[in-house]
């Protein structure tokens, strides 16, 4: 897909609705925001985007993070009360081509940590988010782990973790949570909106 043709995706999200006859389906409204654009203040750090990833590799080429309209606004709900402590947040992965999610698959064919391309990922919906912790400056928050750890460290309530990132993760969590998120059990980063499963599967490539 060209970059024209997904200008044309994104835009039409705000486009007005039209009418239809009554026989046929309601409009289907497209699919992806800009987070860049739709949540103020949150910082991108899109990790596929650069060889800072468990695949060490350049995976997507562009560092744009896209999301459906919904998770889009409840993400910017979240930024808006972690500001207000002096916290935000910084994004690694967001929306994600299904063609990538073979290609991870590939690599980890772990359900755990990567879902099997034949079901697709809430990444692949637009739904699920990949998130940590800044500070006002903009420095990361410690955490129970680094990124894409694919290990027991990295799941939800682990005790290996010091008390400071047990502390830091459950604070996204709960800033999360009160915004339609779901944490994944595995990944303290990963997070599922609500509703994840009426979205349709996408492999729209990312362009810049």
């Amino acid at each position: 897909m060209t970059r024209a043709a997904l200008a044309a995706l994104l835009a039409a999200g705000c486009a007005a609705p039209t009418s239809a006859p009554a026989s046929a389906p309601a409009p289907v409204r497209p699919a992806l925001t800009d987070v860049a654009r739709a949540v103020p203040g949150a910082r991108l750090d899109i990790r596929y985007a650069t060889k800072d990833n468990f695949t060490k590799t350049i995976v997507y080429p562009a560092a744009r993070c896209l999301l459906r309209p919904e998770a889009a606004a409840a993400l910017k709900g979240v930024q808006r009360d972690l500001a207000a402590k002096g916290l935000g947040l910084e994004l690694w992965d967001c929306y994600r081509p299904l063609s990538v999610q073979r290609r991870f698959w590939e690599l980890v064919p772990d359900p755990r940590y990567v879902a099997d391309p034949k079901k697709g990922s809430r990444h692949n919906r637009g739904a699920a988010v990949d998130a940590t912790l800044v500070d006002a400056s903009g420095n990361e928050l410690e955490m129970p782990t680094g990124y894409d750890d694919f290990s027991a460290a990295a799941h939800r309530g682990s005790a290996s973790a010091t008390p400071a990132a047990r502390f830091n993760a459950k604070t996204l969590e709960d800033a999360m949570a009160a915004h339609g998120f779901k944490g994944l059990p595995t990944e303290w980063w990963h997070f599922d909106y609500s509703g994840w499963e009426k979205f349709p599967l996408l492999d729209v490539p990312l362009t810049p």
